[in-house]
């Protein structure tokens, strides 16, 4: 790979790869102001974790993806955690719900909707998404889970991890969503 090719995500595509994909990509697509991701290159089905936990390393739907964001780490984290403003900030997410009040810490609950395109097996539909934290280190990591419901697609548990790394030239963020 070249000082300044991108790293190819690992993605299996079935029910939910797309809709994965839109939702992961999101935050890297928004803060545009990147270092050469190869910078960020991890290998694909790398083993991050937060506090012990991470994604599940058999799940049949994958997807990692890594960017350097010419950002303070402090910036990057709470702009991740601050999931009430998501929709300002992310145009695949519709809406979003606070369950749970008071700063985001592991049991906190959220909840979202997200369009998720048609797939040779499954309509176009909107997801309801209710996440749980599970656990979380200030400007390290967040890791949640929770199901994912639309019109003719269910997810039962889907876990989104998202790690944040001080790097030369700004913060690693690393996704991984099984």
């Amino acid at each position: 790979m070249s000082k300044h090719s991108s790293p190819k995500p690992s993605v299996q595509r079935t029910r939910a790869g797309a809709a994965a994909l839109t939702i992961s990509l999101t935050l890297a697509g928004v803060l545009a102001g990147t270092v050469p991701a190869a910078q960020a290159a991890t290998s694909p089905g790398s083993a991050s974790q937060c506090r012990g936990h991470g994604v599940d390393a058999t799940a049949r739907i994958r997807y990692e993806s890594d960017i350097v964001i010419k950002a303070p780490l402090s910036t990057v984290f709470k702009l991740q955690t601050d999931v009430e403003r998501w929709p300002a900030w992310q145009a695949p997410v519709l809406t979003m719900k606070r369950l749970t009040p008071g700063p985001l810490r592991k049991g906190s609950q959220f909840r979202w909707t997200t369009p998720a395109p048609a797939t040779p097996t499954t309509p176009a539909t909107t997801l309801e998404i209710t996440s749980t934290v599970r656990q979380l280190k200030h400007n390290s990591c967040i890791l949640w889970s929770g199901p994912a419901i639309g019109a003719g697609l269910r997810i039962d548990e889907g876990v989104h991890l998202w790690t944040f790394t001080r790097v030369k030239g700004g913060v690693r963020v690393h996704t991984a969503e099984t």
